[in-house]
């Protein structure tokens, strides 16, 4: 699989207890910092609507 290098948010500072994302063949893929070798695939418009449902706090009840 062919895809950019994985990157990590800028909060995760030096912490290694974090999701990293990247793109690979057309999909977009997350994965725990510290289990590198689980991923999760996803379309980017799955993820768009994921990333769009997060910042409208609709996962805030699970907090």
């Amino acid at each position: 699989m062919t895809g950019t290098n994985w990157q990590k948010s800028s909060y995760s500072a030096a912490n290694n207890e974090c999701v990293e994302i990247r793109t690979a063949d057309g999909l977009v893929e997350l994965r725990e910092s510290d289990q590198g070798h689980l991923t999760l695939p996803t379309t980017p418009a799955h993820f768009a609507a994921f990333l769009q449902a997060a910042k409208a706090g609709e996962f805030n009840h699970h907090v």
